[in-house]
């Protein structure tokens, strides 16, 4: 199992903005994660009213893919940044995460990809009922 400080080495994201807690499991073409702190008060994605919408379940998504990315990358060096640029097929199982519970299951399969960038497939659950899934298109930046 991989944790919270190896993934902080991973992502760009620091802080509270790192939600995901741990790498259950890997290989080549997907990635399995937990969250506990999505659910966390100080998350930065909540809204002003302090509810937590299921699209942002969508970071926590690209979180993973961003861990998987560089768990399979061929060279050392700094993470090579990427960009969410699009999303397809995506069902919001639930209008809030809030009431979801508080632990969340973040899959992701890679679809394909290359030095350009990736295609994934991707589910949140909790207590085994998925909660959000859809597919995403990444980008990575030239010369990273």
């Amino acid at each position: 199992m991989i944790g919270r400080r190896e993934i902080l080495g991973m992502i760009p994201h620091g802080g509270a903005m790192c939600l995901l807690d741990a790498v259950l499991d890997w290989d080549s073409n997907s990635i399995r994660c937990v969250s506990q702190r999505f659910f966390a008060p100080d998350n930065p994605l909540r809204r002003a009213d302090g509810a937590l919408g299921t699209a942002a379940g969508i970071e926590l998504a690209a979180q993973a893919m961003a861990v998987h990315g560089r768990l399979i990358a061929t060279v050392d060096g700094p993470p090579q940044r990427g960009f969410l640029v699009g999303l397809r097929d995506v069902r919001f199982l639930t209008p809030l995460l809030d009431a979801a519970g508080d632990e969340m299951i973040v899959e992701v399969q890679r679809l394909m990809g290359d030095a350009t960038g990736a295609s994934y497939q991707f589910a949140l659950s909790v207590e085994g009922a998925k909660i959000l899934s859809g597919r995403a298109t990444v980008l990575f930046e030239a010369g990273a």
